[in-house]
């Protein structure tokens, strides 16, 4: 039997208030790729930063090459052959993607000086594994976020180390980007490397997977091959039970029109018309760069409109800022929950009541009660996991932090309600809860717009779907007509026979 290059055996880690891991396994193989599960909040971000030495265990051994090791510090970690690939982008916008690459770890000639030849040779030759068509001297700021993924990728590959961590890799990429890092991770597999992989896409874990680890609420749950698991298995072993009626769509009787838009059109779409009524999903399909994001702007008044009009409950409204479009009873949740949708240094209670002050508020101040009231009631109705409403929101799961974001707009008590891409980089265990959520605002009569790039979404939950293509509507259908192979027709421009 092969020995693993990497054991961690029962490892604890303690935060203030919160065991986050408890006794928690893992083992990895040179020459394979293990796939790290759970849901958000399950620990594998925790256990990622002890074996990449960001964090120090409290508890457990690691045992790398055969030797029991005690991890003192990234840098410690790196100089062992340790390299992860945050989910988070760790590089500077200013700088070239050749000095992103090996900042802090420049090449010096015989002079003392930085090589910068040599610099700019190897950042090219990473570039061109990595199918990245750029050159090294390009300024950062202007790539793609996709193509600073890549970067970051780059920036690992060039440590020449032995385990390589993936934490969510391809959460920013296109569809192109992620065939070009499968092939990668295949021939870092050649090479001999052992790799982690985290992700929430499921088919991912099947197409470039060996074995999986999973963890649920801090503890090991078990290793298993890929081969011997389908779907529902492992889906079961992340939540600790059934996954049934994964897309819970309920009918409801629908009311009168809420929102009607009528010829909306700016430079990002043309020509926009479609409405809501009470207690409908519609849902918006297409491939990116559709103009799906911008018509959801667009209507809340972040991007202007150059014609077209928009009614309220048969008003005409004038939404010029998304102050407007709040004062109009349309909220919006963004598809970038973390640069545009929260403030990541407040608190759970301070993101959660930012948009809707005033009713918790008067000139002179704020009534503590009634908002911190209304914020537990939040907390407990979305089964929020925090140690509490003054928990600093960036410390929150990816999912906890998106359930944070629908409340806010929530608590505003919108006529319409846009969710753009709902359950982006959320667990399957939450993405049930925000169904369930989305399904009670629909009884409550609140029309809703629902944007997602996951057809098995739209097609779930939407009562009727428009398809964007080019900023232009390509295709209306109603749930008992609409399929994936319909929808795909639209989404990239074909008519319908």
């Amino acid at each position: 039997m092969k020995k693993p290059i990497l054991e961690m055996q029962d490892i604890i880690k303690v935060f203030p208030g919160v065991r986050a891991l408890d006794g928690v396994n893992l083992k990895l193989y040179t020459g394979k790729v293990m796939a790290l599960l759970g849901e958000n909040g399950a620990g594998k971000s925790t256990l990622m930063k002890i074996l990449s030495g960001v964090y120090k265990k409290d508890g457990g051994e690691i045992y790398y090459e055969g030797e029991k090791i005690e991890l003192k510090g990234p840098k410690e970690a790196q100089e062992k052959g340790i390299a992860i690939i945050h989910q988070e982008l760790n590089l500077i916008p200013h700088l070239t993607i050749g000095e992103n690459i090996f900042l802090g770890r420049e090449p010096i000639n015989s002079f003392g000086k930085i090589d910068w030849s040599k610099l700019y040779k190897d950042s090219e030759n990473l570039l061109k594994k990595l199918r990245v068509d750029k050159s090294p001297k390009e300024l950062l700021g202007n790539l793609s976020i996709g193509q600073q993924q890549m970067v970051e990728i780059a920036k690992a590959l060039s440590l020449n180390a032995k385990i390589i961590i993936m934490d969510e890799p391809t959460d920013a990429l296109t569809d192109k980007e992620t065939e070009s890092l499968f092939k990668v991770i295949n021939e870092l597999k050649n090479e001999d490397k052992a790799i982690v992989y985290i992700s929430h896409r499921l088919k991912e874990i099947f197409e470039i997977c060996d074995d999986i680890t999973v963890l649920r609420d801090g503890k090991y749950i078990g290793c298993e091959k890929v081969s011997n698991l389908d779907e529902d298995k492992i889906i079961e072993m992340m939540v600790g039970r059934k996954l049934t009626d994964q897309f819970p769509r309920i009918n409801v009787s629908k009311g009168d029109i809420v929102i009607d838009v009528k010829n909306i059109t700016n430079k990002y779409v043309k020509n926009i018309s479609f409405h809501v009524k009470k207690g409908e999903i519609l849902g918006i399909a297409g491939l990116m760069g559709a103009g799906r994001t911008e018509l959801a702007k667009t209507l809340y008044g972040a991007i202007k409109k150059d014609s077209g009009e928009v009614y309220i409950n048969n008003k005409k409204v004038n939404i010029k800022s998304p102050k407007d479009g709040i004062n109009e009873g349309i909220a919006y949740v963004c598809e970038d929950r973390k640069s545009e949708g929260l403030i990541l240094g407040l608190s759970v209670k301070e993101n959660m009541t930012i948009s809707s002050l005033d009713k918790h508020s008067s000139l002179l101040k704020i009534y503590k009660s009634k908002e911190e009231g209304e914020v537990d009631n939040y907390i407990d109705k979305m089964s929020i996991k925090t140690p509490g409403m003054n928990q600093i929101i960036k410390n929150l799961s990816g999912g906890n932090q998106q359930k944070v974001a629908i409340a806010k707009a929530i608590m505003t008590d919108p006529k319409v309600l846009i969710l753009d891409e709902p359950t982006r980089g959320v667990d399957v265990g939450a993405k049930k809860e925000i169904y369930d959520l989305i399904n009670i605002l629909k009884e409550q009569g609140k029309a809703i717009i629902m944007i997602s790039s996951e057809m098995p979404e739209v097609l779930g939950m939407s009562d009727r779907i428009i398809v964007l293509y080019e900023g232009k509507i390509t295709g209306e259908f109603d749930m008992a007509d609409a399929t994936q192979e319909k929808i795909m027709r639209s989404a990239v421009g074909m008519k319908e026979d």
